[in-house]
């Protein structure tokens, strides 16, 4: 461990001085972070010789100890030890190299070294492939500083509620790889906000199998929520769409944004519909384009009209989708307004 309380107002000379060697560019971490460089102790050739035969180039070193200065603080049987940790998940030395160039401050995260241990164990019993393990390590590393019987507290509740909801035993493992690996943030929260969560839904009139459907739909995202800015959201979309709890309900199946979304984003991208000249009918009609952002959407509609096509007055289908999804219906929207038509019964003309 260190600490940010400067020992000495004075600058560590050796400090300066092996960091110039490796051509480490000081002034940035002066305007950075400057307290490192005040510590009395650092560990700049020892951690620069690790990484180097892990592979890292002087250029790679470089780089690494400017994204992250505290890796000089850290003694070489740290480093080593999270070395050893971490090519537990990596292929070879070249791909661990080249996740710290990347991702430093999830690999110099040291203190919790004996937990990330045993949750990469536990990941790797459970049947997560390492490439989604080594995902996990650079995009989500708190998750790996829970105490491994959180995590394993987290993933029993899923299991049982998803038997609970009426989901298979032999899909089960399935199920909770994938939810697992959309959205491993699922793993900070507690148990009982989970269980708090599904219970909302049930109480909403959402059956065991449509609370189930809205699980796989969310991606996990259905437990970064709470009871109450779900409430406020549905209560939100059900004034806009003048619609029963019934209604409601298959608006939400249909479109789970309308639960996850605060009142203020639904509220911004209502608006920036009607704005297009766009009706509520119409959004109710598809309200998946409540998905996608203001400007996204304002994008598309302009790349429409640019053929001629009045979305006022069509669907909103158009509209919706991933970028991949809505190139694809504006390419069949381009063929089809520039193919020459075709008169059957014309003649067709002959050389003499």
């Amino acid at each position: 461990t260190y600490t940010t309380d400067t020992k000495s107002r004075e600058e560590n000379k050796k400090t300066i001085e092996n960091l110039y060697r490796l051509s480490v560019d000081i002034k940035k971490i002066r305007r950075l972070k400057e307290w490192i460089l005040f510590q009395d102790v650092a560990y700049v050739k020892e951690i620069a010789g690790i990484l180097q035969e892990m592979g890292a180039d002087e250029t790679t070193v470089a780089n690494i100890l400017e994204r992250c200065p505290e890796a000089i603080l850290h003694t070489p049987g740290e480093i080593n030890a999270q070395r050893a940790l971490w090519q537990l998940v990596c292929q070879n030395e070249n791909q661990l190299i080249k996740l710290i160039e990347q991702f430093p401050e999830s690999f110099f995260t040291t203190q919790y070294h004996e937990n990330q241990k045993a949750n990469i164990l536990f990941f790797q019993e459970l049947g997560l492939k390492n490439n989604i393990i080594t995902r996990f390590l650079t995009s989500t590393p708190s998750i790996f500083y829970n105490p491994v019987e959180k995590n394993k507290n987290v993933v029993e509740t899923l299991q049982m509620n998803y038997l609970r909801l009426g989901g298979s035993d032999a899909n089960m493992k399935i199920w909770i790889l994938k939810l697992l690996s959309q959205n491993p943030f699922i793993l900070l929260n507690t148990s009982t906000t989970i269980q708090e969560t599904l219970e909302f839904l049930q109480k909403n009139d959402f059956s065991d199998h449509e609370v189930l459907r809205l699980l796989s739909k969310l991606k996990g995202f259905l437990f970064q929520l709470t009871p109450t800015t779900m409430q406020k959201s549905m209560l939100y979309s059900k004034n806009v769409f003048k619609c029963s709890d019934k209604e409601l309900k298959q608006l939400v199946l249909k479109c789970p944004a309308l639960l996850y979304y605060s009142v203020p984003v639904l509220e911004e991208r209502l608006e920036g519909l009607l704005k297009e000249g766009i009706s509520v009918a119409q959004i109710r009609e598809t309200p998946m384009v409540l998905e996608l952002t203001t400007q996204i959407v304002q994008y598309r509609i302009k790349k429409l009209s640019a053929l001629g096509y009045d979305i006022k007055s069509g669907t909103l289908e158009s509209l919706n989708g991933t970028k991949k999804d809505f190139e694809v219906n504006y390419g069949k929207i381009q063929s089809k307004k520039e193919r020459p038509i075709f008169n059957p019964v014309a003649p067709v003309p002959m050389e003499d």
